[in-house]
C-alpha cells in the first residue's frame, strides 16, 4: 500500500530548479518529487540530530542530570562487565 501524499507548492531559486532539471535529465532520480522528498528527509534528519546534540550539551551543564548518569553507570557497572564476558566468547 502506498503512503499518503499531499501536494505542496514552494518557490525555489531558478538555479536550484535548473540543477534539478539537469539531474532529472541524467536519470539519477525517478522524479523531481522524489528528489525533493529525499533531500528534505536528509535535511530534517540532520536538523533533528543538531537539536538532540544541543539538548545534550545543555543537559551536561545540569549537575542533577550528571549525577543521575553517574548513578546509572554505577548501577550497571557489574551487569555490563558480566555481559562483556559473554560477548568476548
Amino acid at each position: 500500500m502506498r503512503e499518503k501524499t499531499k501536494k505542496a507548492t514552494f518557490n525555489l531559486h531558478t538555479d536550484v530548479l535548473e540543477s534539478m532539471d539537469e539531474i532529472m535529465a541524467s536519470g539519477m532520480v525517478s522524479s523531481k518529487n522524489a528528489l525533493v522528498e529525499q533531500a528534505l528527509i536528509k535535511e530534517l534528519k540532520e536538523l533533528k540530530r543538531q537539536r538532540r546534540k544541543a539538548l545534550w550539551q545543555e543537559a551536561v551543564k545540569d549537575p542533577l542530570f550528571m549525577k543521575d548518569i553517574e548513578d546509572i553507570e554505577a548501577d550497571f557497572r557489574y551487569a555490563d562487565a558480566e555481559t562483556a564476558r559473554w560477548i568476548d566468547r
